[in-house]
C-alpha cells in the first residue's frame, strides 16, 4: 500500500435532486400521458453531506454514529463507489470490502455456488482466487448443505450469513461496515464479532456505521460522530458517544415535554396562582443542565417561583413518573418537615437527589407549589423530562444493590 492514510475525506459534499410528485395519477399509462402533471414542483436538491473531512489511519477501527439521516451511510456508499461525490474527494489505499445491504448483488436464480463467484468477482476477486477461498466461504456460512439450491430457497438468514462470508474472506486491506455486525443466530453473530477481532489483530483498516452505541464502545479505537452531514465530535468512543446521547436526549426532552404540555390543556396545569412556577430545570449535580443521566449519578430538580404576596405555608413538591404515568418517587417540603418563612417574592429551590438508580427509560418530572392544607397554588404536570441510560438491562423502575454469591 501506499503511505498514508487508509482513508482520506477531503471537503465532501453529497447532494440528492429531490422532486415531489403529485398524486393525481395512478397508472403508469397516467404517468406517461401526463408527465408533466407527474412532475408536481420544480426539482430541489437535498444536500447530505456538507464539506466533509475525514481521515483514518491504517490498522484503525472507527465507529461513525449518528441519526438517521445524518450522511453516514452515504458517506460509506460513496467510499465502496456505489455513489459518486457532488465535490471533494475519497481516497482509499489498499483493497476495499463493502458490508452494506449484504447480499445486494446476488442474483435470486443462480446458486449459492455461482452467487459466490459473481459476487467475489464484484468485489474485485480473480476466479482463481475465489476458487481459492471457495471452501472458507461456505465453511463460514455454514452453508454446505444449500450451496447448490438457488439462493431464492434461503431464508433471509441465509441470504445475509453467505453475503457476510464472501465479504469477509475477500481478505481486505479496508472493510467498510454498515449495521450488519449481528447477522443471522446468536452464534453467527459470534462467529462475525470474532471474525472482527481477527481482522483487528491482523492490522486491517475498518469503518463501522451502527446504531449500536455497545458495539462501538467494544470494538472502536476512534468514534465519529456526524450530524447534518458534518462531524460534530470525534475521539475517544465513551467521550464522543456520551456527547451524542446528550444530544439526543435533549432533543428528547424537548419533544416530550412539548407533547406533554400542550398550552390547550387546561387539566396539565392548575391552581389559584397565589404562587406560580416559572420554570422547572433538570440539571447534574455541577448545576448544569442535563438530559440524560447514567447509573448511579445525582440530580437536581431546579423550581423557579414567582410570589403575587409573601406566603408563610408555602409547600413546594417534586414527583418522577415513567413515561406511562405510573409513579416512581414523590416527596416535598412537607413531608420533609421543612418550615418555609419569609420567601423571597422570586427565587428558586431545589430538590437534589444525591444518586438514582433508575432502570433504562424516559421519566418526567411533576412540580407542585401547594398551602399545607393541599390547596393548590400551581401544580404542573410532565413539566420536564429526563433519560436514564445505563446500558443494563434491568426490569422494573429502580436498580436494587445487589451481589450475586455462586458455588
Amino acid at each position: 500500500m501506499s503511505p498514508g492514510p487508509a482513508i482520506q475525506v477531503e471537503s465532501l459534499y453529497k447532494s440528492f435532486r429531490r422532486v415531489r410528485l403529485k398524486r393525481d395519477y395512478t397508472t403508469l399509462k397516467s404517468l406517461l400521458l401526463r408527465p408533466a402533471a407527474a412532475r408536481g414542483e420544480k426539482p430541489g436538491r437535498i444536500e447530505v453531506l456538507k464539506g466533509l473531512d475525514l481521515r483514518v489511519e491504517p490498522g484503525e477501527m472507527v465507529g461513525l454514529i449518528g441519526r438517521n439521516g445524518s450522511g453516514k451511510s452515504t458517506l460509506l456508499k460513496i467510499m465502496a463507489g456505489i455513489y459518486k461525490p457532488s465535490r471533494g474527494r475519497v481516497v482509499l489505499r489498499g483493497r476495499v470490502s463493502s458490508l452494506i445491504e449484504l447480499g445486494a448483488g446476488f442474483h435470486p436464480d443462480f446458486s449459492g455456488r455461482e452467487n459466490i463467484f459473481l459476487n467475489g468477482t464484484i468485489l474485485g476477486l480473480r476466479r482463481e482466487e475465489i476458487q481459492a477461498r471457495f471452501d472458507n466461504i461456505v465453511r463460514f456460512a455454514e452453508l454446505e448443505e444449500f450451496i447448490d439450491s438457488p439462493v431464492r430457497t434461503y431464508s433471509s438468514g441465509m441470504y445475509v450469513r453467505l453475503g457476510f462470508s464472501v465479504a469477509v474472506n475477500v481478505n481486505p486491506d479496508i472493510l467498510l461496515v454498515d449495521e450488519v455486525l449481528a447477522v443471522g443466530d446468536e452464534a453467527f453473530s459470534h462467529k462475525c464479532e470474532d471474525k472482527i477481532n481477527e481482522f483487528k489483530r491482523a492490522g486491517k483498516t475498518i469503518l463501522l456505521v451502527t446504531h449500536d452505541l455497545n458495539a462501538v464502545e467494544r470494538f472502536c479505537q476512534r468514534a465519529v460522530w456526524l450530524e447534518g452531514g458534518l462531524i460534530q465530535a470525534e475521539g475517544e468512543p465513551l467521550k464522543v458517544i456520551d456527547a451524542y446521547r446528550q444530544f439526543v436526549a435533549q432533543r428528547e426532552d424537548a419533544q416530550m415535554t412539548s407533547q406533554a404540555r400542550p398550552e390547550n390543556q387546561a387539566s396539565d396545569r392548575w391552581g389559584d396562582g397565589q404562587a406560580t412556577l416559572t420554570e422547572v430545570s433538570v440539571l447534574d449535580q455541577s448545576g448544569q443542565r442535563r438530559g440524560v443521566f447514567g447509573p448511579g449519578e445525582g440530580l437536581r430538580v431546579r423550581l423557579s417561583y414567582r410570589l403575587r404576596a409573601p406566603l408563610e405555608d408555602i409547600v413546594f413538591g417534586v414527583a418522577l413518573a415513567k413515561a406511562d404515568g405510573g409513579l416512581v418517587y414523590g416527596v416535598n417540603t412537607g413531608l420533609d418537615r421543612l418550615e418555609i418563612k419569609a420567601l423571597p417574592l422570586e427565587g428558586e429551590v431545589e430538590c437534589l437527589f444525591q444518586r438514582q438508580d433508575l432502570t433504562d427509560g424516559t421519566y418526567f418530572v411533576d412540580a407542585a407549589a401547594h398551602a399545607r392544607d393541599g390547596r393548590a397554588y400551581d401544580y404542573w404536570t410532565r413539566c420536564a423530562s429526563f433519560a436514564v441510560r445505563s446500558g443494563l438491562e434491568d426490569a422494573g423502575v429502580y436498580r436494587l444493590p445487589h451481589e450475586w454469591k455462586l458455588p
